[in-house]
């Protein structure tokens, strides 16, 4: 599959890192933008609206952390890809950034193999066909395409984890999903996340929506009702 041109922020406040993680994104045909500090991440971002962004959680001038709660927040970035690259090994830690929005993490020392091969399985993991078809449940209507959800006929924001996890429950409405089956397809079998990460993930949803659409089902998982 071809990425060649998909823009890559990297920030860290490492040069050598910069300079190892640029060098090996280049070549697999990305575009690289380097920012050394949580300021200049968020300005980077704005500028040059990457496609995916490397953060270092341990950053001057913002963590990395703090960098993708604030893009988070904002509608433009609600599809940009997020990795975390951290020191960080506690799993706290990996489960407060992927609550914050972030698609991945990736530990330092950092491994060029594996930082590749983690980015090119997140590009391919969310292009989709064109030809999905738009979902209705109720009164929710979902964009798989545009990336849209409207409620009522009204638009609501939601997270990018947020829009395919509703996504993945209105595919199948009353059909029961299993906690490991939304972990695996929405978070991936590289990426360890816990119960408290969907739980989190439901209860956004639900206030967003304000609609009640997602049932638990104790012990074993969710559904989408009507």
């Amino acid at each position: 599959m071809d990425f060649k041109g998909k823009k890559v922020l990297i920030a860290d406040d490492e040069p050598d890192i910069l300079e190892i993680i640029g060098y090996n994104l280049r070549k697999e045909g990305y575009e690289t933008i380097i920012a050394k500090d949580g300021d200049d991440a968020l300005h980077k971002s704005k500028l040059f609206q990457p496609d995916l962004i490397l953060l270092d959680v341990m950053m001057p001038h913002k963590n990395g952390m703090e960098v993708c709660k604030i893009l988070r927040s904002q509608p433009a970035y609600n599809d940009t890809l997020i990795i975390f690259l951290t020191a960080l090994s506690d799993e706290i830690s990996h489960v407060k950034g992927l609550e914050y929005g972030a698609d991945d993490y990736i530990s330092k020392p950092v491994s060029p193999k594996i930082l590749v091969t983690k980015v090119n399985a997140l590009f391919r993991r969310i292009q989709k066909p064109e030809n999905e078809k738009v979902i209705q449940v109720g009164n929710i209507i979902i964009d798989p395409v545009r990336f849209i959800v409207t409620v009522n006929s009204q638009e609501i924001v939601l997270a990018k984890k947020e829009f395919e996890l509703l996504h993945l429950l209105a595919t199948k409405p009353g059909r029961v999903f299993l906690r490991n089956e939304i972990l695996s397809q929405i978070w991936g079998t590289e990426v360890i996340v816990g119960d408290r990460t969907i739980d989190v993930h439901i209860r956004k949803i639900r206030q967003k929506l304000e609609v009640d659409c997602i049932t638990t089902v104790k012990g074993v998982g969710y559904k989408m009702v009507v």
